[in-house]
């Protein structure tokens, strides 16, 4: 035995349905002993604030994370993707089970924005970028040394089946088996490891394709070796699995373009550069952080949120338009909170369920910036995902097609028809007995879990 608590596996599994469990013997199997809930991931449903929400037990008004990227009004700074862990404003579920047991053993295995979380294993990608320009493949890990030796045992961290047009199975059996070998030796009583696989062929191919419906079985297959691996280090019987879906991928046939419509109206600057056209944030009066279906206008002058958000209601692809009051019934914006404590865009477009959103700025694809056509997560005023696609007609250079058609699946915008997207599984039926969930809930379930064993 590994202690008087239980051990709770919590999987964040993006792109995962109820009706994928069909293809999903293991996942099914916990469901049928446990239990299956329909969950809502909360708005906007992209990585960062779902995995804000279901590790704070807060929406993106408390927790501060409203998109996949950072935008510091102050110094017209954008960050995409590697944010650390500070940049929540709410503590996380590791430091909340350890208020009342510092004892507790707690994980953040490959989170997003968990660099530097206080978890007691901790690992990510966190590429170490030389002088001359390339990079070397690295995680950051606590305890610190602790990547070196899973490279020793399991090799490099495939950074390249992580993202990009051959992501693949490869990374996320890689972080199952990192997280084994982490926690042999002292194994955590809360562990909360993301598994992305369903995120790459739903994007690419489209959620109901053949090489989606594949990644299912091919995802259940790992995870069924994890749970076995995990029940052997600290017993089966001591051992609860909980599985979050992180939210829903769609179909999807149509993009637009946020950034092209704000330049065509003159509110869009941009430099020209050797390199391209380039963004210029601090001379334009509004440009779009585009995310998934999910867009966040930030503008130099708040007062020209009725003159934007007028520029994209009533067009294709346009779901919602939301400003002012609209951004805090949203759980986007604190109540009375000042604009620049906000990372809120003044103006947030939410497509419609069938389309997507491009950062494209330019109107000329040869005016293009060189980046467009690389993959490259961290230049992009974005998210990109053409990334998962190479343009076939420039290889064998490898090229980043700019093709929007064909981007096949997307998410980020909440069906008010079927808010519950996504599920929960856990696989004790004593977990909760509620009949439907929100990603909010989750922390609070598996703190209340070790209030009551602490009591048995």
């Amino acid at each position: 035995m590994h202690g008087t608590f239980m051990h709770v596996l919590l999987l964040s599994v993006p792109g995962l349905r109820a009706e994928d469990l069909s293809r999903m013997p293991v996942l099914a199997g916990l469901a049928a002993g446990g239990r299956c809930v329909p969950l809502t991931p909360g708005f906007p449903a992209v990585t960062c604030p779902v995995q804000a929400a279901l590790t704070t037990g807060t929406t993106p008004a408390a927790h501060g994370i409203v998109a996949n990227g950072l935008f510091d009004r102050g110094t017209n700074h954008l960050e995409m993707w590697i944010s650390p862990d500070r940049v929540h404003r709410a503590p996380r579920i590791w430091d909340r089970v350890k208020r009342g047991r510092p004892d507790l053993r707690t994980a953040a295995w490959f989170l997003l924005q968990s660099k530097h979380a206080t978890a007691d294993l901790v690992c990510l990608p966190a590429p170490k970028h030389n002088p001359d320009g390339s990079e070397t493949m690295w995680c950051h890990t606590n305890p610190e040394p602790l990547y070196a030796a899973l490279r020793e045992s399991l090799g490099e961290f495939p950074l390249h089946k992580f993202w990009g047009p051959v992501a693949g199975i490869e990374s996320s059996r890689w972080i199952a088996r990192s997280f084994i070998e982490a926690a042999r030796m002292a194994p955590p009583h809360l562990a909360v490891v993301y598994l992305p696989h369903l995120d790459y062929a739903a994007q690419r191919t489209g959620p109901d394709s053949p090489p989606a419906l594949a990644a299912c079985g091919e995802l259940d297959a790992e995870i069924g070796t994890l749970i076995d691996d995990f029940a052997a280090i600290v017993g089966r019987e001591n051992l609860a699995v909980l599985v979050a879906g992180e939210y829903r991928i769609r179909p999807v046939a149509h993009a637009i373009h946020p950034n092209r419509i704000l330049r065509e109206a003159g509110l869009l600057a941009v430099r020209e550069t050797a390199e391209g056209e380039i963004l210029d944030f601090a001379t334009s009066r509004a440009w779009t952080l585009a995310d998934h279906q999910i867009g966040h206008v930030y503008l130099r002058d708040p007062a020209d949120a009725a003159t934007v958000a007028d520029l994209f209601r009533g067009r294709a692809g346009v779901g919602r338009v939301l400003a002012g009051d609209d951004l805090v019934a949203a759980g986007l914006v604190a109540p009375g909170q000042h604009r620049q404590e906000s990372r809120c865009g003044d103006v947030v477009i939410e497509s419609a369920l069938d389309s997507w959103q491009t950062y494209f700025y330019w109107l000329d694809d040869a005016k293009a910036p060189t980046f467009a056509r690389t993959i490259d997560i961290h230049r992009k005023p974005g998210y990109d995902p053409l990334e998962l696609h190479l343009d076939r007609t420039r290889l064998p250079q490898i090229a980043i097609p700019l093709d929007v058609s064909l981007v096949k699946g997307s998410h980020g915008a909440v069906d008010p028809a079927n808010p519950h997207e996504t599920i929960f599984i856990a696989s004790r039926p004593d977990v909760t007995d509620a009949t439907a969930l929100a990603m909010t809930d989750i922390a609070g379930i598996v703190e209340r879990m070790y209030g009551a064993w602490d009591q048995t």
